[in-house]
């Protein structure tokens, strides 16, 4: 009976720390940016510049130094228009043995980007404060049971598995966010645990995309906070042709007006410049 008593305080203890981990970061009461690591050879953003260890650390260091509040570290391209290579469990955990316990060590909290539940579980294990699942708890059947046990917050991203014009894109965001909801809440993940992201670029089109931006309201009504990752992505370049590098000014035009349209967090890959932004839109407001 001990054993099983200190097990449940074990639990209740855990459950409350992945809580506190939503609740600290919200309590700055400022939007929140996450800084991207990709460890991977095949991001759509910044392809191979960070799949050697020291390269990948030094960017987490960077990222942090400039204000990231979270940083989001993958090691298996999870692009959203196709053609990223599938990678193997061992080389995934391979990638991000040398990496993250040197970006958790640097404070803020990490979140894992990953498809595997496996490879979620052993980085929450290894310090990982967040997964960040870019199938929402419905692709790896293992994902909510992984982020249940270990009472980790969870990002739940909206896709599909190829784009579909002819839909209403808001009204699908939303039938998956209740179905996520759903899961999460059969496998114990307390909602206080749970972000949601409509997955821009993931299974839509680029209408589709400035679409769940300019109608993000759409979904402040679930009570969950929001994030918006829109940094490089291709609907930008419908609107105004750019190499995913040169995408900067897109990418802060978005964030802006996700944030005006109730985003809590934006996922970025260029940190100070989102933190400028974000500091002087704020003054603004505050000034009229």
């Amino acid at each position: 009976m001990a054993v099983n008593l200190q097990s449940s305080a074990l639990s209740s203890s855990r459950a409350a720390s992945g809580a506190q981990v939503v609740a600290r970061l919200l309590a700055r009461r400022r939007p929140l940016v996450m800084g991207v690591v990709n460890v991977t050879p095949d991001s759509f953003s910044d392809g191979g510049r960070f799949l050697d260890p020291e390269k990948a650390i030094a960017h987490a260091r960077r990222l942090v130094a400039e204000g990231a509040d979270i940083v989001d570290v993958g090691a298996e391209s999870t692009r959203p228009y196709g053609g990223a290579v599938l990678v193997a469990l061992d080389e995934e955990r391979a990638r991000l043995t040398p990496v993250l316990a040197e970006v958790v060590a640097l404070g803020a909290p990490v979140s894992i980007d990953t498809l595997k539940a496996a490879v979620a579980a052993w980085a929450l294990e290894r310090g990982a404060a967040i997964a960040n699942d870019v199938w929402g708890l419905q692709g790896d059947p293992d994902m909510a049971r992984v982020v249940a046990e270990h009472s980790a917050p969870v990002i739940v991203v909206h896709n599909r598995q190829r784009a579909d014009p002819a839909i209403d894109i808001v009204a699908d965001v939303t039938a998956f966010f209740l179905r996520s909801l759903d899961i999460a809440a059969r496998a114990g993940i307390g909602r206080e645990r749970i972000v949601l992201d409509p997955g821009i670029g993931f299974g839509k089109t680029p209408e589709q995309s400035l679409a769940c931006i300019a109608r993000l309201d759409a979904w402040r009504g679930l009570g969950l906070p929001l994030l918006v990752g829109a940094s490089r992505k291709r609907f930008i370049d419908a609107v105004a042709p750019a190499a995913p590098a040169a995408r900067l000014g897109g990418s802060l035009a978005a964030h802006l007006l996700a944030v005006e349209n109730g985003a809590a967090i934006v996922r970025v890959h260029d940190v100070a410049p989102t933190v400028q932004a974000l500091a002087v839109a704020a003054a603004i407001r505050r000034a009229r």
